[in-house]
């Protein structure tokens, strides 16, 4: 008997998150989804989020009998409490410590939390994030040892085994995009550019050759930078 093969998957709903979803969806027979609303000045992509995978389900029938239920988190009170450039309508400068101030603290932990409790309810026991350590902006809650210590923790609470699948945790952001084309190949490249959405600023009125955004910012320049190396 062939057992059926669950997970799910955080998904924001830009670059790495299309291409984790990609990943899963070759991965495993089941997946939901899960966004979280707090606030964030780049609100558009709980829009965004919604058209990649109305394109994924359009342009990949395979995945779409894998995709079900996904469940929108409202985490507003996080925004309200975290004083950063992803939250408020601010410069995003570096600290003392090079830290961006794009860096809201305790997101990807509480991230974590609401994703287990979700998937507790569900029978599910994998959970996927597009987390890296190759090629982030300094944030130490993309670390794989702060991620294994919260999901050790996790377990402990909830006395039941989860397991964190971070596909992009050692890719460059040029590596990336290597691996959106090679599972989905210039379908799924297409969706990335046009409908993901990855400018801290929200910025969606000009298209550049890796997708839309401000050119400015942390994100929009990694983004680049990554499309500029990976069509060399």
């Amino acid at each position: 008997m062939k057992y059926e093969t669950k997970a799910l998957i955080m998904f924001s709903g830009g670059q790495d998150s299309a291409t984790c979803l990609a990943w899963a969806l070759e991965k495993y027979d089941y997946i939901e989804t899960v966004g979280f609303n707090y606030d964030q000045r780049h609100s558009v992509e709980m829009e965004c989020r919604k058209t990649v995978l109305s394109k994924v389900r359009l342009n990949f029938p395979e995945w779409n009998k894998k995709l079900s239920y996904d469940h929108i988190i409202d985490l507003s009170s996080l925004g309200k409490i975290s004083d950063t450039s992803l939250t408020r309508n601010m410069e995003i400068t570096l600290n003392e410590e090079g830290l961006p101030s794009t860096f809201v603290p305790g997101r990807n932990l509480i991230f974590l939390n609401f994703s287990a409790a979700i998937a507790y309810r569900r029978g599910i026991n994998i959970l996927i994030g597009g987390m890296c350590e190759s090629d982030f902006s300094g944030y130490p809650d993309c670390r794989k040892e702060t991620l294994d210590a919260q999901m050790k923790a996790i377990s402990l609470g909830l006395d039941k085994e989860f397991i964190l699948e971070t596909p992009l945790m050692y890719l460059s952001k040029s590596e990336a995009w290597k691996k959106a084309e090679k599972l989905g190949g210039k379908r799924l490249i297409d969706i990335i550019i046009e409908d993901s959405h990855s400018c801290y600023k929200g910025h969606r009125n000009k298209r550049y050759e890796w997708g839309y955004g401000c050119n400015s910012c942390p994100a929009c320049d990694l983004r680049a930078k990554g499309w500029s190396s990976y069509t060399k």
